[in-house]
């Protein structure tokens, strides 16, 4: 190897290490602004209701949004959902003699795992989309700067109504589909599989607890939270006209979505460890 090779070749590797720590240097900057919008929503949610200053209509016309973007798609989601459920594991537990557990198996899937992701995903991908872009929008356009100039908080203005509205929709959206998916399933299982409702009900009821759906609600309300958060700050962060508006909302769905899976299969590994499967 001669020495201009050599330099080429550690001129490419200190420039390989370069861009390595600018891009951790700058995913950790992204994070701890994700943070501080975070826990800045959160306080000044509570100092806005304290002080009466909340924006209830804003709030109240984003959850509407969020809904119509949302209900019917769950809805499509959740049939499917609960009907593979119940046929995969219906032939199964046919195979092995046990249909009556049919109804415990099947409501377990939906409550404990299907309806929290379903809600994650839905809200990461539509409603993440929805956030990053109206926000986007307005930041390209420099109305947030314009609402900075008038001594305006964007996060009191516009984020915190958003995360409110998350939060509200997401458990609502999280009971339609488990609602949904359950009665899915149980056709499924009455009609295709030949299991009696009385055995269904039975053993949905005795393997499923009130902790499952609370646990179920909890992880759709830190869905919507984390939803909210991603899509505020890239939507806040936009730049560079309608290319930036477009690469914001596609780093908040892709965001959404990778923060859901992770919390997701930490928070499987927790309730496993500290609320076990049991009889009701």
């Amino acid at each position: 190897m001669t020495p201009d090779t050599r330099k080429v070749d550690e001129s490419a590797a200190s420039v390989v290490r370069k861009n390595f720590s600018d891009t951790i240097v700058s995913s950790l900057r992204t994070f701890g602004r994700a943070v501080g919008i975070a826990h800045e929503s959160v306080v000044g949610g509570f100092t806005d209701l304290l002080r009466g200053q909340f924006q209830w209509r804003e709030a109240l016309l984003q959850a509407w949004r969020l809904v119509t973007v949302t209900a019917i798609p769950a809805i499509l989601m959740a049939i499917p959902f609960g009907v593979i459920v119940s046929v995969q594991v219906g032939n199964l537990i046919h195979t092995l003699g046990a249909d009556s557990l049919l109804g415990a198996t099947g409501g377990l899937g939906v409550i404990k795992q299907g309806a929290p992701i379903a809600t994650g995903f839905l809200l990461g991908g539509a409603g993440s989309a929805a956030i990053a872009a109206d926000l986007g929008a307005r930041t390209i356009r420099e109305e947030i700067d314009a609402l900075e100039t008038m001594g305006i908080s964007p996060v009191h203005r516009l984020v915190i109504p958003r995360m409110a509205a998350m939060l509200v929709v997401a458990p609502l959206l999280n009971i339609l589909i488990i609602f949904v998916g359950v009665l899915s399933g149980y056709a499924v299982a009455i009609a295709g599989l030949g299991v009696t409702p009385g055995s269904y009900w039975a053993t949905f009821g005795s393997f499923t607890t009130p902790a499952d759906v609370w646990v179920s609600l909890l992880k759709a309300i830190i869905f919507g939270f984390l939803v909210a958060v991603i899509a505020c700050q890239r939507g806040l962060e936009a730049k560079g006209g309608p290319r930036g508006v477009a690469d914001a909302v596609n780093a908040a769905v892709v965001l959404s979505v990778m923060s859901i899976v992770v919390v997701n299969l930490v928070a499987a590994q927790v309730t496993a460890m500290f609320l076990p499967t049991k009889l009701a």
